[in-house]
């Protein structure tokens, strides 16, 4: 249900959610343009994932030094990303990046990223971030004056996490392979970034280019962090009906990342 701004008065939630729209002409959608970069491309040109979430990070730390918030609110964790390929954006592309919040809570937020290419490519995404303490290393609350900045874009203000997807097992997989995790997959928190993580994505795609073929989603949540020195194993399993995702009729691939028996990230792919 919308309201008459076009902005959603019930948080959808699922694997199939929608996303909401950009709010049109509204003061706080928080807007960036680059070009595409050869170090985010494949060999055909096309915007990788893991390119797509390094400019959704990008964005986000623009944003917040764009309403003067990077000092009081400078660390956040991402706990899940969505990604909707409509059309891919391609090398040399300039890109329009709009950022705004489509649900908040207290300590945690949601926001949507949209990427325009100049040429007709379009990627949607939306991401589930918490706040950090720089103290604690835990969910910190949100000061006032910044939560009502971000939240003036939704009326959702009682945010929860629900995770959307599965594990899938080692005696079902159509694939089990190790990732080798480098000194420089680490970040700031001396944990493995998350465009990493959908650098994994992409090796599967890779090696499944049939997926590219239309437009797809990609959600991919984190359970905990993969650290330097662990040995991550990545788990193929396919789901030729996805009922159990909530998403009846259509095949979904999942992507269990796993340290032992310790599941550290997940990530669903299906055609949208």
């Amino acid at each position: 249900m919308c309201d008459d701004r076009g902005v959603s008065s019930e948080p959808s939630t699922g694997l199939d959610k929608d996303m909401m729209p950009v709010p049109h002409a509204h003061p706080h959608v928080y807007e960036g343009r680059w070009p595409v970069r050869m170090a985010d491309v494949d060999s055909g040109g096309r915007l990788r994932l893991d390119g797509a979430a390094r400019h959704i990070q990008d964005v986000g730390q623009d944003h917040l030094r764009g309403v003067e918030a990077e000092e009081s609110h400078p660390l956040w964790i991402v706990r899940r990303t969505m990604i909707d390929v409509i059309k891919p954006i391609d090398f040399k592309e300039a890109l329009w990046l709009r950022r705004w919040c489509s649900a908040t809570s207290n300590r945690w937020c949601q926001m949507r990223v949209r990427l325009d290419g100049r040429e007709g490519g379009l990627v949607e995404s939306e991401a589930f971030w918490i706040h950090v303490s720089s103290e604690t290393q835990g969910p910190a609350r949100i000061d006032d004056d910044f939560l009502a900045t971000v939240a003036s874009t939704t009326d959702v203000d009682r945010l929860r996490w629900k995770a959307y997807n599965k594990p899938g097992s080692r005696e079902t997989a159509t694939d089990i392979r190790d990732f080798p995790v480098r000194f420089t997959d680490m970040d700031l928190f001396d944990h493995m970034n998350n465009s990493v993580y959908w650098s994994i994505v992409e090796d599967h795609l890779s090696r499944n280019p049939e997926l590219l073929s239309g437009p797809y989603r990609v959600s991919l949540e984190h359970d905990s962090a993969v650290s330097l020195g662990d040995k991550l194993d990545i788990i193929t399993n396919v789901y030729e009906d996805g009922t159990e995702f909530g998403v009846p009729g259509r095949s979904v691939t999942t992507l269990t990342y796993v340290v032992g028996d310790e599941v550290k990230a997940l990530a669903s792919i299906f055609a949208r």
